[in-house]
């Protein structure tokens, strides 16, 4: 390929088939305990000359796009009218062009004025992919997330509002055994009070490069939740989740010993005997072995 990316390069599962454009290098916060995703990189943003360069090279070699994500971590750090002027040329230099997708931190949506959002969104940018992580105030301070369950509820309100698709990930097992149930607790209560689009469960994998700090940081001894013990966060997730309008939720990413996928709140029921199922079958776990890791 011809982009000249800095490695390594994220994207969400969803995004698997999208064309991606590095507009920033890194994470501007960088300090979650729990991800180690742009530990290796210093935030830095790409200049016009550098992006307009990609996008009329793969304008060319790639026309008939239609999904364009733009990387890495803190995409909507941009200025504004940086960021409406590299969406409106994706979309000029792109024909079939049908969505252009960014991560969005609670911090970076807040701090955008409503205005701001909609001129970003009115230029074509359609979806933010957003952590929620956690709803307890207590775990989110102990994995250094930069936000409280009162803030990312407002920042997924504020997303909404402009008229944004809204994905957001939560992810099991992040309290520990100690903090199991105040995690699905609060976690429940931010995704009923601010019903994302999509809502992605994962399960927490800390790579060897920040076990100790994750460990430091948490302040107390963590005790990993064992994966029937995962079930049962995902169980009480489930079955604590009351939204009025469709929430498209996955429990199937690579990280997750058990899988499964519904819609609230028409589905709710189903998910729930289908973990009671698997809680009596689990030999249908994913062995660690394909858990992409």
């Amino acid at each position: 390929m011809m982009l000249n990316y800095s490695y390594p390069l994220y994207r969400p599962p969803s995004e698997a088939d999208s064309l991606i454009f590095q507009v920033t290098l890194g994470c501007s916060f960088n300090e979650c305990s729990f991800c180690d995703m742009y530990r290796s990189k210093e935030y830095s943003e790409r200049p016009w000359d550098e992006v307009k360069a990609e996008i009329d090279i793969m304008s060319k070699t790639l026309p008939e796009t239609r999904r364009i994500f733009l990387a890495d971590g803190d995409a909507l750090n941009l200025q504004t009218d940086y960021m409406k002027n590299i969406v409106k040329y994706l979309y000029e230099k792109f024909p079939n062009l049908e969505r252009i997708s960014c991560y969005a931190m609670p911090m970076n949506v807040l701090k955008k004025t409503p205005e701001e959002l909609k001129t970003l969104r009115d230029a074509g940018l359609n979806m933010f992919y957003l952590g929620i992580e956690s709803g307890s105030d207590v775990i989110l301070k102990k994995v250094t997330k930069g936000a409280t369950a009162a803030t990312i509820i407002r920042a997924c309100k504020k997303a909404k509002d402009a008229g944004y698709i809204l994905s957001c990930m939560i992810i099991l097992g992040l309290g520990g055994k100690t903090h199991s149930k105040e995690h699905i607790k609060g976690t429940a209560e931010v995704i009923n009070a601010s019903a994302p689009h999509y809502v992605g469960a994962l399960t927490l994998y800390l790579e060897n490069g920040i076990k100790d700090e994750f460990k430091t940081k948490f302040g107390e001894p963590f005790i990993p939740v064992s994966d029937a013990e995962s079930l049962d966060e995902l169980e009480d997730l489930v079955g604590q989740i009351d939204v009025k309008s469709d929430v498209i939720f996955r429990a199937n990413h690579g990280s997750n010993a058990y899988t499964i996928k519904g819609t609230f709140p028409h589905d709710k029921q189903e998910m729930l005997d289908k973990i009671s199922w698997m809680k009596q079958h689990p030999e249908v776990m994913r062995p660690t072995g394909l858990r992409g890791f």
